[in-house]
């Protein structure tokens, strides 16, 4: 049976696994599934249709699954979906998603939230991503897989953060981020590749210095600001560097940012009318 504190209000509604341990004052909502192994520290809520999968850590003041801050949201049912082995810090937020963007907000696994994160509606995180404290993901945002988001960044809603990128504490990001690649800066800017995080995961020193070699090719030429001149040094990368895996899913991103609305793949997708505005702060 769960380790409940007598202070904590679960809801007869709500599913919470055996092992779980919700802690004192905490409350658990009726549509809300708490999986086998979480730890609800203290002081947490967890509301909305949220599934939070095994092993997951909530420290205090966490809120789970509120309404999305979107004023097109009109109280549909909508769903936030975490993974396993997530370790949640202290004020974290993460709202459910809207019908106009699937439904869905999603976090992976084994990933670090720290601080005051906010995720808000229909964000899709991916796996072993560190964000660190006071990060603010407005709607939409995608994250894909081993991304490290430095303190204090604020993300426009519909960016994309390519794999094994690095973001600086305190930038501005409002473009697309391709995947290997540091940025920083307001607004932000291509530095460097994230080599540490590189190292880190093991690659090929040949892959790293590949990918030096696409950075200073893209990012240090002359007119690297007009995106045709940055495709046409693309063309060129491409067909040096084509056979490696990491370069062609760098050329992607770029491409895909390029064909998108003000450099965000994801922003050309969107159906909803572009003239209203959501709040997702």
């Amino acid at each position: 049976m769960a380790q409940i504190h007598p202070t904590a209000v679960v809801d007869r509604g709500a599913q919470v696994a055996d092992d779980a341990i919700v802690g004192p004052f905490c409350y658990v909502g009726p549509k809300a599934t708490i999986g086998p192994g979480c730890r609800l520290v203290s002081h947490v809520t967890v509301i909305g249709k949220t599934t939070l999968g095994r092993g997951n850590t909530l420290w205090p003041q966490v809120v789970l699954g509120a309404d999305p801050q979107d004023l097109k949201f009109q109280g549909e049912e909508t769903q936030l979906v975490v993974g396993d082995n997530n370790d949640i810090r202290e004020m974290v937020t993460a709202h459910t998603g809207t019908a106009n963007g699937g439904g869905f907000t999603r976090i992976g696994s084994d990933n670090l939230l720290m601080g005051g994160v906010h995720i808000a509606h229909d964000c899709e995180i991916g796996s072993h991503v560190i964000i660190a404290n006071g990060v603010g993901l407005a709607g939409h945002v995608k994250i894909e897989d081993h991304v490290n988001i430095g303190g204090a960044v604020g993300v426009h809603h519909f960016v994309t953060f390519g794999q094994y990128c690095f973001v600086g504490g305190m930038s501005r990001v409002i473009h697309d981020v391709p995947p290997f690649m540091t940025i920083e800066g307001n607004p932000s800017a291509v530095r460097g590749i994230n080599e540490i995080g590189l190292k880190r995961h093991r690659f090929p020193p040949e892959t790293i210095k590949t990918l030096w070699d696409c950075f200073r090719r893209l990012y240090r030429e002359k007119g690297q600001a007009d995106g045709g001149s940055l495709l046409t040094r693309l063309d060129e990368v491409e067909r040096e560097h084509g056979g490696d895996d990491c370069v062609r899913l760098l050329a992607q991103s770029l491409r895909n940012a390029s064909s998108g609305m003000y450099g965000r793949h994801r922003e050309g997708q969107r159906t909803d009318s572009r003239r209203r505005t959501a709040v997702n702060t």
